[in-house]
C-alpha cells in the first residue's frame, strides 16, 4: 500500500496537535481554517485512520495521533536539518538535538552539559527530556531522542554504549547514627538498618540490591522513594539511613546529615546510549562529545 501523505499535510497536523486548534494552527502555517481542517481530512484519508476527535470545543488527539505527534517532531527537524544541509543553508552546525536523562543526571550532570552547548555552540538548540530511566531507554528505542544518558542498562545488546563517568555510592545518615563517627562504613556494617532507597524507576536501586545481596546484608527496606530529596527528608525524621550515588548528593552537601564513602568501592557506571544501528547525526554527535568531555571534568575535579 502506498500512502502518498504530503510534507505540508504533516505541517499543519503538527501544528494542530501543538495548539488544539485549528484556527491557531492555521495562522502558524499560513492557511485558513477551512484549509487546515481539509489537509487533516486529506491525512486521516490517506493513513485510513482517525487522527483528530474535534468538537465545537477542543480538539483532542486520538491514540493514532499521539502515536504520530510523538514521532512527528523528530521526523520534521531531522528532514528541516537534511535539505539545509543539502542546500547548504546552514551546513551541520545549526539545529536541534533532543537527549534524554534520568533525573539525577538531568539535576546534576546536564544542567553543566546544557550551559556550555549554549557557550560552545549557540548554533545547537539542546533539549533536554527529564525522564526515569526505563522511559529513556524506551525513547531512544523509538528513536524520539537523539541519544540518551543513563545508569549502565541491564540489558543493552541494541544499544551502543560509551561510559562517561563512575559514580560511587556511599551511605547517608542522621548525625546521632552508630556509624556516623566512622571515616567511611563497610557494606556488611548495614545488617539490621532500617531503609530508605531509591524505587525500582531508578537505574541505581538494581546495583544498590545487588550490592547488598553481594555481602550478605539483610535489611527491612521501610520506605521506597523516586527522588533523593524526599529520601534525605526521611532520613532526617529517622526513617531509616540510605545508600545513594555520590552523584545524587547536592552542590552545597547536606548540612543536617552525614555522608560516609561505603568500602568496598561500589560503582554505577554513566553511560551516553543510542540504537547500535543507527549512527547519530553530525550535531548529535558533537553534544555526545560535549557531554563526555564535561563528564571528564568533573572526574578530574
Amino acid at each position: 500500500m502506498i500512502v502518498n501523505v504530503t510534507l505540508r499535510q504533516l505541517r499543519v497536523f503538527q501544528a494542530v496537535a501543538e495548539e488544539r486548534n485549528f484556527s491557531r494552527a492555521g495562522d502558524r502555517v499560513g492557511l485558513t481554517q477551512p484549509a487546515v481542517s481539509r489537509a487533516i481530512v486529506e491525512l486521516e484519508s490517506q493513513l485510513g485512520v482517525k487522527l483528530l476527535d474535534r468538537t465545537t470545543r477542543e480538539v483532542v488527539l486520538t491514540e493514532a495521533g499521539q502515536s504520530l505527534a510523538l514521532r512527528l517532531d523528530r521526523a520534521l527537524d531531522e528532514l528541516d536539518q537534511t535539505l539545509a544541509e543539502v542546500h547548504g543553508m546552514a551546513g551541520a552546525r545549526r539545529g536541534k538535538v533532543r537527549v534524554a536523562s534520568s533525573p539525577t543526571l538531568s539535576a546534576n550532570l546536564m544542567p553543566a552539559c546544557i550551559a556550555e552547548c549554549a557557550r560552545r555552540d549557540p548554533e545547537i538548540e539542546l533539549v533536554l527530556l527529564d525522564r526515569i530511566q526505563q522511559d529513556v531507554l524506551d525513547s531512544v528505542r523509538a528513536g524520539e531522542v537523539d541519544f540518551g544518558v543513563v545508569v549502565e542498562p541491564p540489558s543493552a545488546e541494541d544499544l551502543h554504549c560509551e561510559a562517561i563517568l563512575d559514580d560511587p555510592f556511599c551511605l547517608v545518615m542522621a548525625p546521632g547514627h552508630r556509624l556516623a563517627d566512622k571515616a567511611s562504613v563497610r557494606w556488611p556494617m548495614l545488617d539490621g538498618e532500617p531503609l530508605v532507597l531509591l524505587d525500582y524507576a531508578s537505574g541505581s536501586r538494581r546495583l544498590i540490591d545487588d550490592a547488598l545481596a553481594a555481602h550478605r546484608v539483610r535489611c527491612e527496606v521501610r520506605q521506597q522513594v523516586g527522588h533523593p530529596t524526599t529520601a534525605f527528608r526521611m532520613v532526617e525524621q529517622g526513617i531509616g539511613i540510605s545508600v545513594m550515588p555520590a552523584m545524587a548528593m547536592p552542590p552545597m552537601g547536606l548540612p543536617a546529615l552525614v555522608v560516609r564513602p561505603l568500602l568496598p568501592k561500589i560503582q554505577r557506571s554513566i553511560m551516553l546510549v543510542h540504537r547500535r544501528n543507527r549512527a547519530p547525526s553530525p550535531l548529535a554527535q558533537r553534544v555526545w562529545a560535549l557531554i563526555r568531555e564535561v563528564a571528564g571534568q568533573r572526574v578530574r575535579r
